[in-house]
C-alpha cells in the first residue's frame, strides 16, 4: 500500500512537471511576435506543439516557401521552416487543432541592407528653423514701466518663432533688426509648437536699456556638440548617428533643422563617468575644416543626412549587413568608438536585456561595457559616445544612446531598424 501511494505521488509529480512545461509553451505561442521579418534567401525555424498549428492566411508561395517537419524525437512538436523567396509580407496564423485561430502574425521578406559601420568621433553643428524661444521675460520700457509682450500674446517656451509680418526669421539678431526696422504697434508672428504653427499679435516695446524694440523672450538660434557617427550607406551617402535627437538644454524640445552639418572632432579629454556623475569625451573642432557631410533631419532616433564623398573615398571600414531586432541576442557583441588619437577601436560589451519592441524607442536594449580598455579610460559609457555602433554576429544591430547615471558601465542602445526607419 505505502508502494502504490508512493508511485502515485511520482506520478502526479511527474504530470505535474509535464503539464507546467507545456503550459509554459502554450504561453510562448500567445508571444509570438506580430511581425517576424526574414532575409531574401535566409529561412527561418519556428517550433508549434501539438494541438497548435500554424498555416499561410495567404496562399502567396512566391513570396515565402513553408514546411515543417514533425521530429521524431518528440511527436508533439512540429517545426516549421519559412524560407524567404521575394520581397513581400506573408500572414501566417497559428490555429488550435487546425480550426480555431488563435494567433496571427506577418512574416516580411526583405532585403538585408549593408552599412559602412562607423565609430568617428563627429562634431555636429545644428542651426534650427527660426529661432527657439527658451525664457519670456519682462522689457524695461522707456517709459520706465515694465511690459512681458511675449507672455501677453500667449507666447510660451519652447515655442519657435518662423516669422515677423510674413518676413522668414534667420537667427536672434534677425529678430531684432525685423522688429526695428518694422517700428510698428503691432506685429504678426508666425510660431511653431508640436509642430503646429499658429499665428499670433504682438505689441512690440520700446526697451529703455538700449532703445530697441522687444518682445520679451531669449532666444537660441543653434547649437554645437561632439558624438559620434553610428554608419553610412555607400550607395544613398546617407548617414545616421548619435541614436537620439539634439534636444535644447533650457526646454527639452527637439530642435528642428533649418542646416546642419558634421565635422571631424578631435579628442581634447575625457572626463571619466562615476556613479551619479556622467563622464564626458571632450572633443575639438573648427568652422575652417571640411565638413564630412550636410544634416537635415534631427529626430528622435538620431540625426541624418548626406555624407560627402571625400570621407566615403577615405575610410577604410567595410560594409556589414543590419542585424534585424529579432535576431539580437543576450550576450557578446562589441562597439566601435573613438576615445585616442582619432582612431576608430572595437571595445567588448555584454547586451544583458533586450526588449520586444513593436514600435520605435530608443531604449531598445541594455548593455555592459565589459572591455578593460575603455573601463579604464572612460569608467564606462559617457557623453560623446552615444552613435557608437553595436555590432553582433558581424551584424551592426544598434547604436548606444544613453548611459545609466547611478552606474555608468551600463546603458541603451536602440535597435539599427529604428533608426534606418527614419529614412521612410
Amino acid at each position: 500500500m505505502d508502494k502504490f501511494k508512493l508511485y502515485r505521488k511520482i506520478l502526479l509529480i511527474l504530470i505535474a512537471i509535464f503539464a507546467f512545461f507545456y503550459v509554459v509553451q502554450v504561453v510562448k505561442v500567445f508571444y509570438y511576435p506580430s511581425e517576424i521579418k526574414i532575409a531574401i534567401g535566409e529561412n527561418k525555424s519556428i517550433d508549434v506543439i501539438f494541438p497548435f498549428s500554424l498555416s499561410i492566411t495567404n496562399n502567396e508561395d512566391f513570396i515565402v516557401q513553408s514546411v515543417y517537419n514533425q521530429t521524431a524525437s518528440n511527436s508533439f512538436r512540429k517545426n516549421y521552416k519559412i524560407d524567404g523567396i521575394d520581397v513581400g509580407e506573408v500572414e501566417f496564423e497559428v490555429k488550435l487543432l487546425g480550426l480555431i485561430p488563435i494567433k496571427k502574425f506577418d512574416v516580411n521578406v526583405v532585403d538585408r541592407i549593408e552599412l559602412v559601420p562607423g565609430g568617428n568621433a563627429i562634431g555636429v553643428r545644428l542651426n534650427t528653423k527660426g529661432v527657439l524661444v527658451v525664457a519670456v521675460t519682462d522689457v524695461l520700457g522707456i517709459d520706465g514701466n515694465r511690459y512681458n509682450p511675449a507672455k501677453d500674446a500667449g507666447i510660451k517656451p519652447g515655442d519657435s518663432i518662423l516669422e515677423i509680418n510674413d518676413v522668414k526669421v534667420k537667427d536672434a539678431e534677425h529678430v531684432v533688426k525685423i522688429l526695428n526696422e518694422l517700428k510698428e504697434d503691432k506685429v504678426k508672428i508666425k510660431l511653431n509648437r508640436n509642430n503646429i504653427n499658429y499665428e499670433v499679435e504682438v505689441k512690440p516695446v520700446k526697451s529703455m536699456q538700449d532703445n530697441c524694440y522687444r518682445l520679451g523672450i531669449w532666444v537660441r538660434d543653434k547649437t554645437a556638440g561632439v558624438g559620434t557617427l553610428t554608419f553610412y550607406d555607400k550607395e544613398t551617402k546617407t548617414f545616421g548617428a548619435l541614436g537620439h535627437g539634439i534636444t535644447d538644454m533650457d526646454t527639452g524640445n527637439l530642435l528642428s533643422v533649418e542646416n546642419g552639418k558634421i565635422l571631424n572632432a578631435k579628442i581634447a579629454s575625457i572626463e571619466q563617468g562615476k556613479k551619479g556623475s556622467p563622464g564626458e569625451i571632450k572633443g575639438v573642432f573648427y568652422e575652417t575644416e571640411k565638413e564630412l557631410g550636410k544634416i537635415y533631419k534631427n529626430s528622435s532616433f538620431g540625426i541624418f543626412g548626406i555624407i560627402n564623398d571625400e570621407f566615403i573615398n577615405s575610410n577604410k571600414q567595410k560594409p556589414l549587413p543590419i542585424g534585424f531586432k529579432e535576431e539580437v541576442k543576450l550576450g557578446k557583441a562589441y562597439i566601435l568608438s573613438t576615445i585616442n588619437d582619432n582612431k576608430v577601436e572595437k571595445f567588448e560589451i555584454e547586451i544583458i536585456k533586450k526588449q520586444a519592441q513593436t514600435h520605435p524607442d530608443s531604449k531598445s536594449m541594455t548593455i555592459k561595457i565589459t572591455d578593460e580598455r575603455l573601463l579604464e579610460k572612460t569608467g564606462g559609457i559617457v557623453q560623446g559616445m552615444s552613435g557608437s555602433p553595436i555590432i553582433q554576429d558581424n551584424k551592426i544591430i544598434g547604436a548606444v544612446t544613453h548611459v545609466f547615471v547611478n552606474d555608468p558601465t551600463k546603458g541603451y542602445g536602440i535597435y539599427i531598424e529604428w533608426m534606418l526607419e527614419q529614412f521612410k
